[in-house]
């Protein structure tokens, strides 16, 4: 008899995958559909989950992994085999039966909350190692409908899993989302793209945290060959779980204080196998607190356009190197207290010297109204301290607490001249002046678009100008879309703020044609853009004209400039 029942056994025992599924590796399965916020309903259950797909090509035991958030972790799952290129929902386990009809479900104790605006989202195996993690935000959804709740988040191509909001989006699906089957996003979406070095930050005279625009593949980023830092030899390298985005660079001898390096990084990839080309520099530097003087408010936007936010912009006028994620934004209350302090971000960002920072509660807004010649300036503020119309206190203090600067604006602070100054950012004129003078504030230059977030002050100066100035450039102009000289431009210089231009062209009979500027306020300098064409938008003859620019200010000074420039078409 028992020659009979081996061969059952032994079939038995090597056909039950509970026992011998195979060992979980990075990406074998992956986080591919979150459902943080369930209501309003659509037509899923209100109850949020989360989606995995086996994306190994074998089965495999989900037995002891782990669900964690930033705040939380879920208790150990069950065992349970999931076969290759399948589905599963996780939630909590009084929420489960909710899915069943839907496909393969496992309710797990302790099932982390998914905040509705975002939250890291990490699964582990049993051995704490993290298979798949995604910091997913509102933002990914594209869609502020969608992101008000009752839709979730899809993974548009499993294969490629580490390429956060631009491989995710809102679900398609009629019934707002695809629990247990294949999402409604699906797609081919290859990352092609190599990975960037977008910045670092120091923990301290010896460490350096490389940050990257996306993950890396962790064991070509853990080659310290691939490293340089002046002439800095370094210790060791380490790609930071769970996303791997960054690097923290140990040092073998410290850096100084008000001492900028640069660090460049070669031949490491992201896990799609693209290897690192440009954008592959990025200043580093040790960082110090800021005192007094050292950062200061340089543009305030208290008066917005409806429907956009104000921003507070700093500059860092001294020679140390500060960290953005040590500083706090601040008003006063009524009775003159500190008051609505708010940390600037939670995450270190370094300023170097001459460097800027814009605060917004709206970064997406702020870029439609204003020209921002480099967004990694903005920081985006969850909520800013209240910046009333009329007047109130701007303020930023350090870790400390201490005040390092503080700007007591009001609207009568704008230019006389500006009827109405909604939408209108008050500038500083000289960074070292006083911040409590209303005499070093004037009201950002129309020809500026009205605010300079990010970059030089339209009315920035420490010192007049000699004289004022036009310029025409070049003198002979085609605007007949070659290339070359197709676009005149006028340039102004002049000697002190506050003055207004008007600027007319005249054909050779006298006539107008166009007005460029009426009443435009303007910068210390600053040019204007002639097309060719006339103020109904038709194309002018070819001939001379005569661009008249009359400039005047409160104190009666005007100035009148006449130029030529002759337009010279092909046809």
């Amino acid at each position: 008899m028992r020659p009979k029942l081996l061969l059952p056994l032994l079939l038995a025992l090597f056909s039950t995958p509970v026992l011998f599924a195979q060992t979980i590796s990075r990406y074998d399965i992956v986080i591919d559909e979150i459902m943080a916020d369930p209501s309003p309903q659509v037509k899923l259950p209100n109850a949020e989950y989360i989606e995995l797909k086996n994306t190994s090509g074998h089965e495999l035991n989900l037995a002891g992994c782990r669900l964690r958030t930033a705040s939380s972790t879920s208790g150990a799952f069950p065992p349970y085999i999931l076969p290759a290129d399948s589905f599963l929902i996780i939630s909590s386990t009084t929420n489960a039966l909710l899915f069943t009809n839907y496909g393969r479900t496992l309710g797990i104790p302790s099932f982390p909350s998914l905040l509705n605006e975002g939250t890291m989202l990490i699964l582990q195996s049993k051995e704490g190692i993290v298979i798949h993690a995604v910091n997913y935000s509102s933002g990914w959804y594209q869609n502020p409908v969608k992101a008000d709740g009752g839709w979730s988040l899809e993974m548009i191509d499993t294969h490629n899993p580490c390429e956060g909001v631009n491989n995710w989006k809102a679900s398609i699906d009629p019934r707002g989302g695809t629990p247990g089957s294949k999402n409604s996003a699906d797609g081919l979406n290859r990352d092609e793209a190599p990975p960037q070095l977008i910045r670092t930050y120091s923990l301290d005279s010896l460490t350096v945290v490389a940050v990257f625009n996306e993950s890396l593949d962790s064991l070509s980023a853990s080659n310290k060959a691939s490293y340089s830092f002046n002439n800095l030899l370094i210790n060791s390298v380490t790609p930071e779980a769970p996303l791997f985005n960054m690097v923290t660079i140990r040092l073998a001898e410290p850096m100084q204080k008000k001492t900028q390096y640069n660090l460049t990084v070669l031949s490491v990839t992201d896990c799609s196998g693209n290897s690192i080309a440009g954008f592959n520099k990025a200043r580093a530097g040790w960082t110090e607190e800021a005192s007094p003087g050292d950062l200061v408010i340089n543009e305030i936007l208290f008066d917005p356009r409806p429907g956009a936010s104000d921003y507070l912009e700093v500059y860092n006028n001294s020679n140390k190197i500060l960290d953005a994620s040590h500083l706090y934004v601040a008003n006063r209350n009524t009775a003159g207290e500190l008051s609505s302090v708010k940390k600037f971000t939670d995450l270190p960002q370094i300023m170097f010297p001459g460097d800027y920072l814009v605060l917004t509660e709206d970064p997406i807004s702020l870029q439609k109204e204003y020209l921002v010649r480099d967004p990694a300036t903005i920081i985006n503020i969850p909520m800013l301290p209240s910046f009333p119309d009329d007047k109130g206190y701007a303020i930023v203090t350090n870790l400390q607490g201490q005040i390092v600067d503080e700007v007591p604006y009001s609207s009568q602070w704008h230019f006389a001249l500006i009827a109405d100054a909604e939408g209108v950012a008050l500038e500083r004129i000289n960074p070292s002046a006083p911040s409590a003078d209303a005499g070093n504030w004037h009201s950002a230059a129309s020809t500026a678009g009205y605010g300079t977030p990010g970059y030089l002050n339209s009315q920035y100066g420490s010192n007049e100008s000699a004289g004022s100035t036009i310029e025409v450039s070049p003198k002979i102009f085609s605007p007949d879309n070659d290339g070359l000289d197709d676009i005149a431009t006028i340039k102004y210089l002049v000697e002190e703020r506050g003055y207004v231009a008007n600027i007319t062209l005249f054909n050779s009979n006298g006539i107008p044609v166009r007005s460029l500027a009426r009443n435009q306020t303007l910068g210390l300098n600053g040019y204007w853009n002639w097309d060719g064409l006339d103020d109904k938008q038709q194309k002018l003859p070819r001939g001379t004209y005569i661009i008249y620019t009359e400039l005047f200010n409160l104190q009666g000074k005007k100035k009148q400039f006449k130029s030529t420039i002759v337009l010279a078409r092909k046809n």
